[in-house]
């Protein structure tokens, strides 16, 4: 049973990246399929396709690389809020990565999306990880 799906999310596509695997399977829940939409729309991965019967299913994530030394374009996940310690932010306070090179998702009430997005609309969140 896994406790924290967003982390197993996340380390699997971590462990994929440096393997170089073109392909990756995750848990396809609400949550993950939000988050990789999001990733599909910045632009750190290719596609995704969902599989599976109701009762398990599953999303094939196709990472991205650049180059002909296959060098990944996602260079490090970073998780931030945890099952024991949710981290929130308001609208005036959301976090930016690396000066706005990464990105933050962000948890909304509108929706899961970057922190770019959600100070555009003006709201705030939990933080769920870091990009880059």
């Amino acid at each position: 049973m896994i406790n924290d799906i967003i982390s197993d999310m996340l380390t699997k596509i971590r462990n994929a990246n440096l393997a170089k695997h073109q392909i990756v399977q995750i848990p396809g829940t609400k949550m993950t399929k939000n988050i990789i939409k999001v990733l599909q729309e910045e632009g750190f991965i290719y596609e995704f396709e969902e599989i599976g019967s109701n009762l398990k299913n599953q999303i094939l994530v196709s990472l991205k690389y650049k180059g002909k030394n296959k060098q990944p374009i996602i260079t490090e996940l970073k998780r931030v809020s945890k099952p024991g310690l949710k981290v929130y932010a308001s609208r005036k306070k959301l976090p930016k990565v690396l000066g706005g090179i990464g990105i933050a998702i962000i948890s909304t009430s509108k929706g899961i999306m970057t922190d770019k997005t959600a100070r555009q609309i003006g709201v705030g969140g939990e933080v769920l990880c870091y990009i880059w």
